[in-house]
């Protein structure tokens, strides 16, 4: 009793779809064609294959997983839809499971690994109220180190004046040192000189 595939249940070409021979561990490209608003237009969908059920039989499907964005897709696609433009095997993996249902649990795995290895940040946006106060206290925080600047910058003149008149206070005050000191030593020669011809 053996069944005779028809072409009756679908209008693709069943005998190209059988000889493709899409199984677990293949990376596919599906295009598929959406309708949208009276046009038809193509959308492909690259992942690989968890799972292929029913063979060859006209209920046959197949599951493909892909990442998009940090977050898994799985789209069952039924081998000989009408809606598939076609099918390509982009890379043939050797596997030893017939349905890979467990790359759910090691992707999800992998990503908690990866998670506590990675550090949270506390960022988020503002909404506009938000940013008009943050806006004000930063120009009423500039304008208060401005004045304080500014107020700086006073004392450091007036500092420096003050510092350059007590040095030129000292100057004239070393000056005069310096004088009397060198006059002071011309009378201690003397009165040595004086001291040995005495």
């Amino acid at each position: 009793m053996s069944q005779v595939l028809t072409n009756d249940f679908s209008p693709v070409n069943v005998e190209e779809r059988k000889e493709i021979g899409v199984r677990a561990g293949d990376t596919v490209r599906v295009h598929q064609k959406i309708e949208e608003k009276g046009k038809t237009r193509i959308q492909v969908f690259e992942g690989i294959v968890l799972a292929v059920k029913h063979g060859n039989e006209p209920g046959a499907t197949f599951t493909v997983r892909r990442v998009s964005s940090g977050v898994g897709v799985e789209r069952i696609f039924p081998l000989y839809s009408p809606l598939i433009d076609k099918i390509e095997i982009v890379k043939r993996a050797r596997v030893r499971r017939s349905k890979l249902y467990y790359i759910r649990k090691k992707v999800a795995r992998e990503i908690r690994r990866q998670m506590r290895n990675a550090r949270f940040m506390d960022r988020s946006t503002m909404s506009e109220s938000e940013a008009e106060a943050k806006r004000q206290a930063e120009e009423e925080e500039k304008k208060k180190e401005e004045e304080n600047t500014a107020e700086e910058t006073e004392k450091e003149t007036e500092d420096t004046q003050a510092s350059s008149e007590d040095e030129g206070n000292t100057t004239e005050e070393s000056e005069k040192e310096s004088t009397t000191e060198e006059e002071t030593p011309k009378e201690d020669e003397t009165t040595e000189e004086d001291k040995k011809e005495g």
